[in-house]
């Protein structure tokens, strides 16, 4: 069987996809991964014995671009664009294909399948992006969610419109450009009539409501790249250390903000790894109670740390919460502020007040975690997490 696995996005949106292919790999199925042209994502896939297709720009240089919300549909009519160029050839003698990743690229890729008849599957990595009464939609860039509306039904109305709004007639030109009828709801034709939610049912628990969700858990896959021998020195050399890394985030409106988590993390009398992710995080001097780390293997130093802060990416909460360890989610925007509640209502973490971080509040919010009952309810809740998630997609998507 041939599988093609479609995403364009951040690092979160690529790091389950390694998961998925590994398993289906496993199962005897030939898979084909189109992503970003990022050689971190090239360099993961490659890991679980599956070769990137590159499509469109590179996801960590139009993160940093920070292009405004005036400018989204010609970035989505773009990207659009490049799904049909790249994925009408990749998708050729495949099966089946598993879609995710931003919406207007999401939207392409599909309207790939449906153009090449291939049976497609829908996938998000949170339900922010399943229509529910029990919860309201995320908001889009320029497009906030109306004042004194309560009434969920009617936010997610308002979503659609957004979303047509942003992307309909980039997605419909397009589409007609290559013989294929319009799509009246954006939205509604990239979830589908079933759409996969590959979270872990603790951490996201789906509340059943008018969409036919399959829930699978989260994608993980087992990490056995060793630690550096440096990193395990120093790890070695005093108490679990601090993790502080804020993953594809460019954290732009934080200044020196290397030297303010260093200082408030030192103020609680623990070291620090300074993960230095799209933020580029590093220290103006050497220091010795400080380790700044590139590329690591989370699931192996989140388990030797006291503490992870982080942005709230799905990845990293649901790494973060299967090491045990407790947490201060810093979150800058779409999903993330979802995840730091989460974090916080299931008592192994803080969610931090706002994205960007000071001595005082982030002082604050590591004092509040760093106590023996947030560490044992911590490791309690690793016990809870599903690593199965993968697997379950995998045999899904192979016996339908």
């Amino acid at each position: 069987m041939r599988v093609l696995v479609s995403t364009y996005g951040s690092r979160g949106d690529v790091e389950p996809l390694v998961g998925l292919a590994a398993r289906l790999r496993g199962l005897g199925a030939e898979v084909r991964v189109c992503a970003p042209p990022d050689e971190a994502f090239a360099h993961r896939l490659a890991g679980a014995g599956v070769a990137l297709t590159p499509v469109g720009p590179s996801a960590r240089e139009l993160t940093k671009a920070a292009p405004p919300p005036s400018s989204l549909p010609r970035y989505a009519a773009e990207l659009i664009a490049t799904q049909f160029e790249v994925l009408t050839e990749a998708a050729r003698g495949c099966d089946t294909m598993v879609v995710t990743g931003m919406m207007p690229a999401a939207a392409g890729a599909l309207s790939v399948a449906e153009k090449l008849g291939v049976p497609a599957v829908s996938v998000t990595f949170q339900q922010l992006d399943l229509p529910s009464p029990h919860h309201p939609p995320m908001a889009y860039p320029g497009w906030p969610l109306p004042e004194g509306v309560t009434d969920n039904r009617e936010l997610w109305e308002f979503n659609a419109r957004s979303v047509n709004a942003l992307f309909g007639a980039a997605l419909n030109d397009n589409r007609a450009a290559h013989g294929l009828p319009p799509v009246p709801s954006v939205r509604d034709y990239v979830l589908g009539k079933r759409p996969w939610l590959a979270s872990d049912p603790v951490l996201d628990p789906w509340q059943p409501g008018d969409l036919d969700v399959v829930q699978t858990g989260a994608w993980l896959l087992p990490d056995d790249r060793p630690l550096s021998a440096e990193l395990t020195a120093f790890l070695e050399a005093g108490e679990p250390p601090v993790y502080v890394g804020f993953g594809s985030m460019p954290m732009l409106a934080a200044p020196d903000l290397a030297g303010v988590v260093v200082d408030a993390v030192r103020a609680q009398g623990r070291r620090v790894v300074l993960g230095s992710g799209w933020a580029d995080l590093g220290l103006v001097e050497d220091l010795a109670d400080c380790f700044v780390v590139g590329e690591v293997n989370q699931q192996a130093l989140f388990g030797r740390v006291a503490a992870v802060v982080h942005h709230g990416g799905a990845g990293t909460t649901t790494t973060a919460a299967c090491g045990g360890v407790p947490q201060v989610v810093v979150p800058q925007r779409g999903d993330q502020p979802y995840w730091a509640r989460r974090v916080a209502e299931l008592g192994v973490g803080a969610a931090h007040d706002g994205p960007v971080p000071t001595f005082e509040s982030l002082s604050g919010a590591l004092r509040s975690i760093l106590e023996k009952e947030t560490s044992a309810r911590a490791r309690a809740l690793a016990g809870k997490i599903r690593t199965d998630g993968a697997a379950v997609a995998a045999s899904l998507l192979l016996n339908a």
